[in-house]
């Protein structure tokens, strides 16, 4: 059984995950996007001794903003889309609004692309290639334990948005119907922005999602 603990953070409310087996001292941490003291402190509180990973879904700046710091201070190494290490290295250069950050770049330790499969705390994850919402972006699947971390692919009631560089509208909606088709209905989906859901429920009623409730 998974412990999964939802942290919203910045000024763009974004939800970075701790994510351990029940009462391990071992965590994982996905998406550390702002806020940086106040997720070491969860970890402090939590009884976490080790992250034994950094997961990064995509590296739009509310979800990478924090990754330096907390990587430094936890020793953790980062695991990053492979299509996008330029932006977690050169973080500033790819804000597109003024008035965000400074946030602290970050060489990545490891890249990911999809396909792979991650075995850390415990637990065992794949990697799956989501692309649509960034050119990069990936979801990590707790398959035995009926969750997804879908970054800014898959909201409740939404999905990612597709006007930022690289981003593709068909692109997304053939990412969200691999993931609807890859895993059970009862999936519950951890996403980047607003509540926790699950992949039959929005698939069902996600009204940006009517093509796929209609195949």
């Amino acid at each position: 059984m998974i412990d999964v603990r939802m942290f919203t953070v910045g000024p763009v409310q974004e939800n970075c995950f701790i994510v351990r087996r029940k009462d391990a001292a071992t965590a994982l941490i996905v998406d550390p996007g702002d806020e940086a003291p106040k997720l070491l402190g969860a970890l402090d509180s939590l009884g976490i001794e080790t992250v034994e990973a950094i997961l990064i879904t995509h590296t739009h700046f509310d979800h990478i903003g924090a990754v330096a710091p907390v990587a430094e201070a936890t020793k953790a190494p980062v695991y990053c889309p492979e299509l996008e290490v330029d932006v977690l290295a050169n973080v500033m250069d790819y804000v597109p609004w003024p008035g965000f950050g400074p946030f602290e770049s970050y060489e990545a330790d490891h890249t990911v692309g999809g396909g792979e499969t991650l075995e850390l705390a415990g637990l065992t994850i794949g990697v799956v290639f989501t692309p649509g919402h960034s050119p990069g972006h990936v979801t990590y699947a707790i398959a035995e334990e009926g969750a997804v971390f879908s970054g800014d692919v898959l909201f409740q009631g939404s999905v990612g948005r597709v006007d930022l560089p690289g981003g593709d509208w068909p692109t997304l909606l053939a990412s969200i119907e691999k993931l609807t088709s890859d895993y059970p209905p009862e999936t519950t989906v951890y996403p980047g922005h607003m509540g926790v859901t699950t992949l039959g429920r929005e698939r069902a009623t996600n009204p940006f999602l009517r093509e796929l409730a209609e195949r």
